[in-house]
C-alpha cells in the first residue's frame, strides 16, 4: 500500500540561506535527502504556497515549507528489455502510448517489470533523473500517451508546466449510464477514509478539476472525452464514479456490471470480457521545453476499446440509440 506524506515545518534562524534540500533533510530526517531532492524536483514542495522545483534554492528564517507527497518505496531499478511504443522521441523528450497492464514504477508488490525499468534499458542516462525522468502517471491498465523527461532540464520544465496545468492531456473513456450532457466536476480528491489503498472526493483533499463532454450514447453507456486540469491520482475514476456514472470494467470503483436489458448473446461475451478500466489517454499537448514549439500526440484507441465500441453501436442499431 503506498502511504501518503503530509508534512510542514518552518525555517528556523540557523538554516538562514540553506539550500532548500539541506534544509527539508535536517527539518524532515525521516526520510533520505535523495528522496526529498526527487520530490522537490517532481513539485511535491512548496515555500509559503509557491512550489519550487530547484533543490539549490536558498530558503530565508520563518518560511513555511510544506511537503506532500506520496511515499513510495525507494527500489533500486535494473534496466529491463520491455518493448516500448514510443510515439515520438528527440534529444530531450520521449512520448511513448503504454499497454494496459503496464505499472509505471516499482512499488509494494512490484519491485520490476515497471515501465521504468524500461525506460532505463532504452535509454541509461535517465538513471540521473527523478524517476527516470517519468513526469506523470497512468494506471496500471489505464493505456495511452505519456511524456517522459531525457534531461533534468526537461524534466524541471515539464513538472512546472504540468503544475501550470500548460500541458493539456485528453482521455477517452467509456462510462456505465446515459449521460445527457457535458460538463465539469470541481471536487477534492484524497485518500479513502476507510479503504487506505483507494481514492474518494473527500474535502480534504487536494483541489482536482475534470472538464467532460459526451461523444456517444448507448442504451445503457455513454462514451466520453475528458479532459484533465489537475492530476490527481485515479481523478476521472474517482470523479466519474462520484457522478454515479463509473467506467466501465473498473475493478475498484466501477461497482457492478449493468449490461443493457435483452443485450444478445455476442454484446455479452464482449461487454464480460473487458476486465480494465474503459479509459485511455488519446491526446497530448505540450510546448517543448527547449525549443518552444508547440506539440500535439494522438493515440487511437486499442483493439479492446474499439471491440466494446463496437458490441454498444451494434446493440444500438438492434435495439435504437438513446435520445
Amino acid at each position: 500500500m503506498t502511504d501518503y506524506v503530509k508534512q510542514t515545518a518552518v525555517v528556523p534562524e540557523h538554516l538562514l540561506g540553506a539550500r532548500l534540500d539541506q534544509a527539508l533533510a535536517e527539518m524532515f530526517p525521516d526520510f533520505s535527502r535523495s528522496r526529498l531532492k526527487n520530490w522537490i524536483q517532481a513539485g511535491s514542495v512548496r515555500v509559503d504556497g509557491t512550489v519550487v522545483t530547484k533543490p539549490r534554492e536558498k530558503v530565508l528564517v520563518g518560511q513555511e515549507l510544506h511537503l506532500e507527497a506520496e511515499l513510495e518505496p525507494e527500489v533500486f531499478s535494473e534496466p529491463q528489455a520491455i518493448a516500448l511504443n514510443i510515439v515520438y522521441e528527440d534529444d530531450d523528450l520521449l512520448v511513448i502510448n503504454k499497454p494496459a497492464g503496464l505499472v509505471v514504477h516499482p512499488g509494494a508488490g512490484t519491485p520490476d517489470g515497471t515501465l521504468l525499468n524500461a525506460l532505463l534499458h532504452h535509454c541509461s542516462t535517465l538513471e540521473q533523473l527523478p524517476r527516470a525522468g517519468i513526469v506523470h502517471r497512468l494506471d496500471k491498465e489505464t493505456t495511452g500517451l505519456m511524456v517522459i523527461a531525457k534531461t533534468l532540464a526537461a524534466y524541471t520544465a515539464l513538472v512546472a508546466a504540468l503544475q501550470a496545468r500548460n500541458i493539456t492531456r485528453e482521455y477517452e473513456a467509456i462510462v456505465t449510464g446515459v449521460m445527457t450532457a457535458g460538463g465539469s466536476i470541481d471536487a477534492p480528491i484524497g485518500r479513502h477514509q476507510t479503504k487506505r489503498t483507494l481514492m474518494a472526493v473527500n474535502p480534504n483533499g487536494k483541489p482536482a478539476l475534470t472538464h467532460y463532454r459526451v461523444a456517444e450514447r448507448f442504451r445503457a453507456h455513454t462514451r466520453l472525452r475528458l479532459r484533465l486540469a489537475s492530476g490527481r491520482t485515479h481523478q476521472i475514476r474517482v470523479h466519474m464514479a462520484h457522478l454515479t456514472y463509473p467506467l466501465v470494467g473498473d475493478p475498484q470503483y466501477g461497482g457492478r456490471p449493468r449490461p443493457p436489458k435483452q443485450a444478445s448473446q455476442s454484446f455479452m461475451d464482449t461487454f464480460r470480457g473487458f476486465q480494465r478500466q474503459a479509459l485511455h489517454a488519446i491526446r497530448l499537448s505540450l510546448i517543448h521545453p527547449r525549443t518552444g514549439e508547440e506539440m500535439t500526440w494522438e493515440a487511437p484507441l486499442p483493439d479492446d476499446m474499439q471491440k466494446l465500441l463496437k458490441a454498444l453501436r451494434d446493440d444500438n442499431r438492434e435495439f435504437g440509440t438513446p435520445q
